[in-house]
């Protein structure tokens, strides 16, 4: 904690949030309630209109709802409850968004009778994890290995291609979103935080989600919540540079220079006042397609978030490397798709052949799809003021490059159209697919950063949240480093707003402490049962 931090007067203190994300939400949040910053000194900036980062969803049901995704929470996530507990829900003001998301996990849990299905349509026994001795003796070598000693490795340099066959490795993957080729250390981390979810990786019946999407379960509660506390949006407002006076190892932020509705402009900052930064996106440059035209892979601007980290960070490594996570789209990107149907069987059809209610049987993964297809298939109705005669599934594909079973083309290369035929085939929907497809919407999204998270990284790349030396600058979200945690999840992202508040203000505390089930017997013996099976 710097002298200044502990000196500074929260009355006085003006606060500048940089991207619209629930890092920044959250960290407005935090400011308002633990640090007494008012509401109307804090100034929320983004380069896009709508609120959430990559928490989003829009459409209608006319012309097709879409997303580039959806998070998935679990009991242990304890800084996002702690932020939602302060949040009133969007149904119900009486109650709390957290306790809409957990009355929404006891009225509506998952418990997938299909977790896995093979190329005829059958469903695969996912309970039989398949790792062989060596795939088990990697996994607990991996967990025990410290990450320094790791640096860069991927993680097809520690397991060897029987892993990659096996049923956990199908599973795990495609809930996570892992692929070989990325970070040894991530998939460490991962397997030690979610070590007690071993014994309900196949029917994923430990995973809780919000009623609706994030966006209106979770981004419109906060921003109302910070609304009424006047606290400032500024959109259409990018952020280009931090002009910061550097003195040894001691690093200032003077100025915020910014383009304003396309005009420049520069804002001095005051020893009181502090910036939080969401340095890079995941979902930065992302294109959406529709039923007739594929996405196009965005190898240009990559967004203000990535080149600002990039203008920051240069000549002081302190602020990490950019270059490590966004320099190779080919092995950062993936494809979403969103699917909006009126298809009035539709119900029936997904009901019998997933042997679950309608949006509880969680997700279900062809293992055979050279796409490596994901589907999810939502409760009704998934957004605000969704008809009941909608239904809304999603889906992705981990290998957009690769040519379909059915239809012969790239993923990357479909139309909304070809991916929804793709699909259906692998249900083995027959004599249904025309029907289905003329009552169904697709829009498909290419992402080029959506797990650039995950690239093979050593220690330092990530910026601590509050950098040594770093008198007013923090960092936030998925590429600010915090000990132990798993990115690509809320929680990472709520734990470094809540780090970099506690820091900056000077207050004598920390994020809640991070739930350890590796220091459980039962749970370390629950998950070695589940690998033998």
């Amino acid at each position: 904690m710097s002298s200044i931090a502990s000196t500074r007067s929260s009355a006085n203190t003006h606060a500048y949030l940089i991207g619209g994300g629930i890092a920044s939400l959250a960290g407005a949040v935090f400011l308002i309630r633990d640090a007494h910053v008012p509401g109307e000194n804090i100034t929320i900036f983004d380069e896009n209109t709508m609120w959430g980062g990559s928490l989003d969803a829009a459409g209608d049901a006319s012309s097709g709802y879409y997303m580039r995704g959806g998070r998935m929470f679990e009991e242990h996530f304890a800084c996002t409850y702690d932020l939602l507990s302060e949040i009133p829900s969007l149904d119900n003001p009486q109650k709390t968004a957290k306790d809409d998301l957990f009355d929404f996990y006891r009225e509506a849990n998952w418990y997938s009778h299909s977790r896995l299905v093979d190329k005829d349509g059958n469903i695969v026994d996912s309970s039989l994890m398949g790792l062989s001795l060596n795939d088990k003796l990697a996994l607990a070598h991996l967990m025990a290995t410290p990450e320094k000693s790791l640096g860069r490795k991927k993680i097809e340099d520690v397991f060897d291609s029987h892993f990659f066959k096996s049923n956990f490795w199908f599973m795990w993957c495609t809930m996570f979103a892992f692929e070989p080729w990325h970070s040894a250390i991530e998939m460490k981390r991962y397997l030690l935080r979610f070590i007690h979810l071993f014994p309900t990786i196949n029917t994923m019946s430990g995973i809780y989600t919000t009623r609706y999407t994030q966006y209106d379960s979770m981004v419109r509660p906060i921003v109302t919540w910070l609304r009424a506390r006047n606290v400032q949006f500024e959109a259409n407002t990018r952020v280009l540079n931090l002009d910061i006076e550097s003195s040894g190892d001691t690093h200032t932020v003077r100025h915020i220079e910014l383009l304003r509705n396309g005009q420049n402009d520069a804002i001095a900052l005051s020893e009181n006042d502090i910036v939080i930064m969401t340095n890079g996106s995941m979902t930065a440059a992302s294109n959406f397609g529709s039923m007739h035209t594929a996405p196009v892979l965005n190898q240009g601007d990559p967004g203000g978030s990535w080149t600002l980290w990039s203008n920051v960070a240069k000549d002081r490594p302190v602020f990490g490397n950019p270059k490590v996570f966004s320099g190779d789209i080919h092995k950062s990107k993936w494809e979403s798709f969103t699917l909006t149907t009126t298809y009035p069987d539709f119900p029936r059809l997904i009901e019998e052949f997933t042997h679950s209610k309608l949006g509880r049987g969680a997700l279900v993964t062809f293992k055979e799809s050279n796409w490596l297809l994901t589907v999810n298939f939502y409760y009704n109705p998934k957004i605000d003021g969704q008809p009941k005669e909608v239904f809304l599934w999603w889906g992705y594909g981990l290998f957009p490059d690769k040519e379909g079973n059915y239809v012969h083309k790239k993923m990357s290369e479909c139309t909304g159209e070809e991916i929804l035929t793709e699909a259906l085939n692998h249900f083995h929907f027959g004599d249904k697919i025309p029907a289905i497809i003329e009552q169904t919407t697709c829009i498909p999204c290419m992402m080029p950063y959506i797990t650039s998270q995950f690239m093979p990284r050593a220690l330092g790349d990530r910026p601590a949240v509050v950098p040594q030396g770093s008198v007013n600058l923090g960092f936030v979200g998925q590429y600010a480093e915090t000990p132990d945690d798993v990115v690509f999840t809320v929680e990472y992202s709520v734990r470094t707003a809540q780090a970099a508040v506690y820091s900056l203000m000077g207050l004598d505390r920390a994020p809640i402490p991070m739930y350890q089930g590796k220091h459980d017997i039962k749970v370390l013996v629950n998950a070695l049962k589940t690998s033998n099976s």
